[in-house]
């Protein structure tokens, strides 16, 4: 097999090109826009029978053109796990060759980092005050400083690095698409909606989808590689009579190949917030008003400086709340504002605000059709909070948010008392209900069309879909387990190795850090 080769991209979703994709602070602004799906989740019975969104990126470049742009790799023992599972050639050693390949990091340059690959990884240029009192707070209550969570140890609080270059974002379209346009071979189109894979027997030779109100299909010479997200590419598959055989029959649709994994081992983060209101104007509450919003976008445009500059969530700790000395199974986000989900009361005060979320949860959800009409959303069922640790692990990282929240370093910011949960919530019954009554995805679902040589593992360790030829899977549904934190840099790892197993490239040498 030649080491190159023509590509065409079929994207769903419009070109990267509006304005806001590309400014670090620009992504809360696209949050409720068309440049994502707004999935609706299925009633929760871990959330109280709520039915929280999930969205999902729906532009040139994915989740990496909307997100919120945080670097994190996850932990050693997360790649190794994988490989325990059955994922060949997937431990962290092995893994970690691909994130280096992958980095353009702009401070680190060692064992751990690259400063030759196409994505951009940068120092944040903005720093908020309620921000530095979180880095303080946290150490102050026992979490030690550090200055990279993707170097030898996730533990401690610092500040984020983020996918960002010159002050702008820096997605995978950016990083790889841009790039691989000049050499001729990739063709991007856009608008396109996939129905359904095109089999020839057991060999993937197409897809077949609609783009500008017409019916198409394109021809896969070499292979068809799926790279929808753990939610829209198990739907593909069904939708192609590739999974379970009671779902497929359910719905009526002729069994081209069963696999029963296929939608299974749905698993995503779920957090919750610690809030105080604070004093005074604090943080970036009143940032986006008309006139603040002129001067802040002057700032940037002329000094690359300012609260445009800032990607919001500026700084996260990781901890074990049970042992602090043991590697962490508790990510914070800390936002320098009060954050609520979309369907929860939307507060206009000044406030800081900590969301801690179980790193690796036990709890199982699965996709499922909700029709054989392609565009219809599927059935989403994260089956949160299901598993008891999960919640057991919440409610102390609940506590321990509380703790830095009411630390020294917040008094000259923040109001005494606190203002979620509240005061009177302080026993576990009162907290494990605020956290079903608050609990929102962290845009993290994985893992449904997993890795593996077992039964229910839909493809093997070379990304190919099991019992069927030319069709493979690269994206965040392939990860046999959650990885300990945001998950785009896995996804662009995850990209960057595939590309060596696509073309027959022997794997990069395992590392020795």
């Amino acid at each position: 097999m030649s080491n190159s080769g023509k590509v065409t991209v079929l994207e769903g979703g419009p070109r990267d090109r509006h304005p806001l994709i590309h400014i670090p602070a620009g992504f809360v602004k696209l949050l409720d826009s068309k440049l994502l799906y707004h999935y609706k989740t299925e009633e929760q019975a871990g959330l109280a029978g709520r039915s929280p969104i999930m969205p999902q990126g729906a532009v040139l470049g994915g989740g990496g053109s909307v997100n919120a742009t945080i670097y994190i790799r996850g932990q050693r023992s997360d790649y190794d796990t994988w490989s325990s599972l059955g994922a060949a050639g997937w431990s962290y050693s092995e893994v970690l060759p691909y994130f280096r390949r992958a980095e353009n990091n702009d401070r680190f340059s060692d064992a751990y980092h690259g400063t030759k690959g196409p994505l951009g990884v940068s120092d944040l240029r903005q720093i908020n005050e309620l921000t530095r009192a979180f880095v303080l707070g946290a150490q102050e209550a026992g979490i030690p400083f550090t200055s990279d969570f993707n170097g030898r140890r996730q533990r401690g609080v610092g500040y984020n690095q983020t996918t960002t270059r010159n002050a702008r974002r820096c997605s995978a379209a950016v990083a790889y698409l841009r790039p691989a346009l000049a050499s001729g071979n990739l063709d991007i189109q856009t608008g396109c909606f996939v129905t359904r894979i095109l089999f020839e027997g057991d060999r993937a030779v197409g897809v077949e989808y609609r783009q500008d109100g017409a019916l198409r299909t394109i021809r896969a010479e070499k292979e068809v590689i799926l790279s929808a997200g753990a939610v829209q590419t198990p739907k593909l598959l069904m939708l192609s009579g590739v999974g379970p055989e009671d779902e497929l029959k359910r719905h009526g649709i002729a069994m081209h190949h069963r696999l029963e994994g296929v939608g299974q081992n749905l698993q995503d983060h779920l957090e919750f917030p610690a809030i105080r209101y604070c004093t005074g104007r604090y943080g970036y509450f009143g940032e986006d008003t008309f006139f603040r919003s002129m001067r802040n976008g002057l700032q940037y445009l002329l000094f690359k400086s300012g609260p445009v500059m800032s990607n919001v969530t500026e700084a996260c700790a990781f901890v074990n709340v049970d042992d602090m000395e043991d590697e962490p199974n508790v990510q914070m986000h800390f936002v320098p504002i009060v954050f609520m989900d979309s369907d929860q009361e939307q507060i206009k005060r000044a406030g800081a605000t900590i969301n801690p979320c179980v790193l690796r949860p036990l709890s199982r959800g699965e996709i499922r059709l909700r029709s054989t009409d392609p565009a219809d959303h599927p059935i989403i069922d994260p089956r949160y909070l299901s598993h008891p640790e999960d919640m057991r692990l919440s409610v102390k990282g609940l506590r321990l948010a509380r703790d830095i929240l009411a630390q020294p370093a917040f008094a000259p910011f923040v109001e005494k008392s606190e203002a979620f949960p509240g005061p009177d919530i302080q026993d576990e019954a009162t907290l494990q209900s605020y956290i079903r009554s608050k609990g929102k995805t962290v845009y993290h679902p994985v893992g449904t069309c997993r890795m593996g040589t077992d039964d229910m593992a839909v493809v093997d360790p070379e990304l190919r879909v099991r019992g069927l030829r030319n069709l493979r899977i690269v994206d965040n549904s392939i990860m046999p387990t959650l990885i300990s934190g945001n998950t785009n840099a896995p996804a662009v790892m995850i990209g960057e190795k595939a590309s060596d197993i696509i073309r027959g490239i022997d794997p990069l040498p395992p590392s020795n850090a």
